[in-house]
């Protein structure tokens, strides 16, 4: 739906010119459909580490980091759109200036961004595993992993793109764009890539494959077990057998002769 909007917008840009909010929309959907992708990537990253490393995927530090990582990319966003709408409004070169650096802060942050799932499920794979690894979803680990890094890879190729482009120096109106700005490399880069994306997802049923229960909360919950529980269950069993124990324990020797004493009352 994004990459439609923006295409949209983009022949509309081109058919009238001179309508700078229309270039403003263009400019913003460009660069906006593509952090939905970069967020999915870090929650299936997430998943997977939390598969392979219940005990690292479910501590308190990594869910923050996650977290700030999500609100980070937020204002991230909201940064993007404003310092872009600001450009077309202003000639201050010192407010052009502060909003170049702001706008290549943002493209460098999303592409470092991009690139986190990949760091993530290799360091997964990297780090030596305590037990065996946790099934959710449909389909093997294995394949999940290899979704998971392709689609990454094409994102992150898109994304570094923009980021190398952005630093760059901004070439003269008088001079011919370099080809790295050519349609094929925008196309190829930016839409190019996300398609591949998109049906890789699509024909690999992501929805099945990285699905996980709902309410899934602490090591073995994917696999509809909450090992939190189970060892308080533990718990509880041994407490009831204890107190089994000690009531159907056998009699002792003061009570046996309390007995005696009483029946032989009886016979007398």
């Amino acid at each position: 739906m994004a990459r439609i909007v923006s295409c949209s917008l983009r022949i509309a840009s081109i058919s009238i010119p001179d309508n700078v909010p229309i270039a403003i929309a263009t400019a913003i959907f460009v660069g906006a459909g593509i952090i939905i992708v970069f967020v999915v990537n870090l929650l299936w990253a997430q998943r997977i580490l939390r598969a392979l490393h219940p005990t690292i995927g479910w501590h308190r530090a990594t869910s923050v980091v996650f977290d700030v990582l999500f609100i980070l990319m937020f204002f991230t966003f909201l940064n993007n759109v404003i310092t872009t709408v600001q450009t077309f409004y202003t000639l201050r070169p010192r407010t052009l200036f502060i909003d170049r650096a702001l706008l290549l802060f943002g493209s460098t942050f999303l592409a470092i961004v991009s690139t986190l799932p990949i760091l993530f499920v290799l360091l997964a794979l990297a780090l030596p595993r305590r037990s065996q690894s946790e099934k959710f979803g449909a389909g093997k680990l294995s394949t999940k992993i290899a979704v998971l890094l392709a689609g990454s890879a094409l994102v992150t190729l898109g994304a570094w793109y923009r980021c190398g482009t952005s630093w760059v120096k901004p070439v003269p109106i008088s001079k011919p764009l370099p080809g790295y700005f050519a349609k094929p490399c925008f196309y190829i880069f930016n839409f190019g890539v996300e398609i591949l994306t998109l049906y890789l997802y699509a024909f690999a049923r992501v929805d099945l494959l990285f699905h996980v229960p709902d309410g899934a909360k602490g090591p073995g919950s994917y696999e509809g077990r909450d090992d939190a529980k189970l060892v308080d269950d533990d718990r509880n069993d041994a407490t009831s057998l204890r107190t089994l124990e000690a009531t159907s324990s056998p009699p002792s020797m003061a009570m046996i002769a309390e007995s005696h004493d009483k029946d032989t009352t009886r016979e007398v």
